[in-house]
């Protein structure tokens, strides 16, 4: 009997309350149709569907952002014009593909995301992005990969010792040295040569009784190597 009453109580407050906010709702309108006429109830009513609307809006441009794709390379220089780039993107995208800004290729990722493709590199510096693309909807670009494209060997120049120089008794070491392109490395038989900030590179290298061979490679940061190689003789 008392949960029945309790209950009964609780109806009754919140019928109350209702009633309550529902004559104030009333009067408000009143005021406006009295105060400022029908005009302004219904700008008040259309200001009411604009932020519902625009609600609705903003949920809908949420739902259809499209996350841009993400490129994959273990390249930063190459010898070849031919670069393979390997990414990930939301399932089911088609794929654009940027060199330098220009468009280049397009294609659609697997069932899973991922894609793999290749683009084709112009000598120098390349800066490659790319775009998903879902129902018509393409996202923003993806992070920039740069690739530098090295089509020509490095530059060698050997300035000692020359090709078939003598040595005798404290003559026991010789200074390879030369000159060559920057962001190039020097191997002098398998060692590492110096080099200085204009790419001048010296080496002091042993010397054993009778004939030393001497090799010399310049390897630039693409792989692509210059190999010289020089006899001199050395007699204690």
């Amino acid at each position: 009997m008392n949960k029945k009453s309790r209950l009964k109580k609780r109806l009754e407050k919140k019928t109350k309350k209702n009633l309550f906010f529902g004559i104030i709702g009333i009067a408000f309108i009143l005021f406006l149709l009295i105060r400022f006429g029908i005009p302004a109830l219904a700008n008040f009513a259309l200001f009411l569907s604009g932020i519902k609307n625009n609600d609705k809006s903003a949920v809908k441009n949420e739902a259809s952002y499209i996350p841009p794709p993400i490129l994959e390379s273990q390249f930063t220089a190459t010898n070849s014009s031919l670069l393979i780039i390997n990414g990930r993107t939301p399932k089911k995208s088609k794929i654009y593909v940027f060199v330098n800004d220009e468009e280049q290729t397009n294609l659609n990722s697997e069932e899973n995301g991922n894609f793999s493709l290749k683009v084709n590199l112009s000598e120098g510096n390349n800066s490659i992005r790319a775009k998903s693309e879902i129902a018509n909807k393409k996202s923003d670009f993806s992070n920039s990969i740069s690739v530098t494209y090295i089509k020509s060997a490095p530059t060698l120049t050997i300035s000692s010792p020359a090709d078939g120089d003598s040595f005798s008794k404290d003559q026991n070491k010789v200074n390879v040295s030369g000159k060559t392109d920057p962001g190039v490395t020097i191997t002098v038989n398998n060692f590492w040569a110096i080099i200085d900030e204009s790419n001048n590179f010296s080496y002091e290298l042993p010397l054993k009784n009778g004939e030393n061979q001497i090799d010399i490679v310049a390897t630039d940061q693409a792989g692509n190597k210059t190999e010289k190689t020089i006899k001199v003789n050395y007699s204690q």
